[in-house]
């Protein structure tokens, strides 16, 4: 697990283009122990990972995903079982990291739109690109200024642009979105 543990981190880390030595103040350990625990040499307390989980904007449950599955499968496949909530249900968006790994040069996320939600202004362009398919419902998405109206099936891709997106429907609409490199 603690393999795991120090990809993600790692990964995490980079995509957020910090340093090694920019996360280890921000937690207030050394550059030696964190570069231990990103090359799974040292394991991190649970305090540690959710101080580290914190500086990086994600929820410390991210780290324990496949924690009870065999070490040989972990980072390879990622049970419906294991899967991480993300988000809240009042923000309209709730998403599952679907990825086994951080580590690979791209994410798997289930994103669910809830009804009459929207993303409340534009998502800013990050240096990522974005992808996904609709597996049900509608989804409005505003790509710099160009509305799409997406329906059950239909995809999308873009690079490092602006986004919106909106579900003035009565159902819920879901995505799987595919993001390189990781956010997550």
């Amino acid at each position: 697990m603690s393999k795991q543990i120090g990809d993600d981190i790692r990964a995490l880390r980079k995509a957020r283009d910090m340093t090694l030595k920019q996360l280890a103040t921000a937690i207030g350990r050394s550059l030696g122990w964190l570069s231990q625990i990103e090359r799974g040499q040292t394991v991190p307390s649970v305090r540690d990972l959710a101080q580290i989980a914190d500086t990086l904007g994600i929820n410390i449950s991210v780290f324990f995903r496949s924690a009870n599955r065999a070490e040989a499968e972990r980072g390879l496949v990622l049970r419906a079982d294991d899967r991480v909530p993300i988000g809240s249900t009042e923000s309209g968006l709730t998403e599952e990291l679907l990825s086994p790994s951080l580590s690979g040069s791209f994410e798997m996320i289930k994103s669910v739109f809830a009804p009459h939600s929207d993303s409340g202004g534009r998502v800013r362009a990050r240096d990522r690109e974005d992808g996904g398919v609709l597996v049900s419902g509608r989804l409005s998405l505003t790509i710099d200024d160009l509305e799409l109206k997406l329906n059950t099936g239909d995809s999308f891709q873009f690079n490092n642009r602006d986004y919106a997106w909106s579900n003035p429907h009565s159902d819920p609409a879901v995505v799987i979105w595919i993001i390189s490199p990781p956010v997550y």
